[in-house]
């Protein structure tokens, strides 16, 4: 088999499902803040790129209704012909966050970040939004009401935590475990790493071969075929810093396949994200430049 319909035939591999909407902000996370002057991208243009990772025009519009709902998206220049969509402040910090989880390998120093958080019975729906929000951002649950994560996840908690307005019912705290359990046990309580490690091995299993395939090709990539095939690896690896926040690596089991699956989407970054700008660009609407400028 040829490098070039290698590449084909691991692009078309089943891989995890992905959202129309989730691949709506992984456009916006990757390109779409490109987009001048303040990344309001068409709708047309929305329906053109995200059509070239298998989303339908009805889905796409249906996706970008539901994060509008949100508080995600904000139209822009609404009625018109150029009428679009842009990330709102929210939005805004969300991605900027993301772009520090998602692009960065984290040095964990051994201390700690503890949640603690007390809410009214008469509040119960905050106190589950603060339970999925703390699992989501990579917590795990120590105790009722305790939540722990690596200390380096402090900027990013306290962003959500504000934007969210759950700030005034939670104390942070930062320091080392003192026992009397051994960490590494401590840790397989508060986090269940066998679904973790499951996670991490699906995203190896769908990226990997695609990662082998370029690696086979000498030319320059193909724009179209590197747009579609780092878009959905984005999306699938996004997910997996939040679930596994930078645990040390001494308290993980032996032969843990996180480190291998952020080098393969290390190295599909390297490769694809620029030429896929490019495809990008090339399907904007007329006068537009996305620049690549995204994550």
């Amino acid at each position: 088999m040829s490098a070039v319909s290698a590449a084909s035939a691991a692009s078309s591999a089943p891989r995890p499902r992905s959202t129309p909407g989730s691949l709506i902000l992984t456009f916006y996370g990757a390109y779409g803040r490109g987009f001048p002057p303040d990344g309001s991208v068409p709708v047309a243009t929305l329906i053109r790129l995200l059509g070239a990772v298998g989303v339908d025009a009805p889905s796409v519009r249906s996706a970008v209704s539901r994060l509008k709902r949100r508080g995600l998206l904000t139209a822009d220049r609404p009625g018109s012909r150029a009428a679009g969509y842009r990330p709102s402040p929210a939005a805004r910090q969300l991605l900027a966050d993301g772009d520090a989880r998602i692009h960065a390998r984290p040095e964990p120093d051994d201390s700690w970040l503890l949640a603690v958080f007390s809410v009214p019975e008469s509040e119960r729906r905050r106190r589950h939004v603060l339970r999925s929000r703390l699992a989501r951002l990579g917590f795990g649950n120590a105790a009722p009401g305790v939540w722990i994560a690596p200390s380096h996840l402090e900027e990013e908690t306290r962003h959500t935590l504000e934007r969210l307005e759950l700030a005034p019912y939670v104390d942070l705290f930062r320091g080392t475990h003192a026992g009397f359990e051994p960490t590494a046990r401590s840790v397989a309580r508060w986090w269940d790493l066998e679904s973790l490690a499951a996670r991490h091995r699906a995203f190896l299993d769908a990226h990997e071969p695609v990662l082998r395939a370029w690696s086979r090709r000498r030319n320059r990539p193909d724009p179209a075929a590197a747009y579609r095939d780092y878009l959905p690896a984005l999306d699938a690896w996004r997910r997996l810093p939040y679930a596994d926040p930078g645990l040390p690596a001494g308290l993980l089991p032996a032969r843990w396949p996180g480190e291998r699956a952020a080098e393969v989407f290390f190295a599909l970054h390297a490769k694809l994200h620029e030429a896929g700008g490019r495809f990008v660009t090339a399907h904007a609407e007329p006068g537009e430049d996305s620049g690549g400028r995204g994550a």
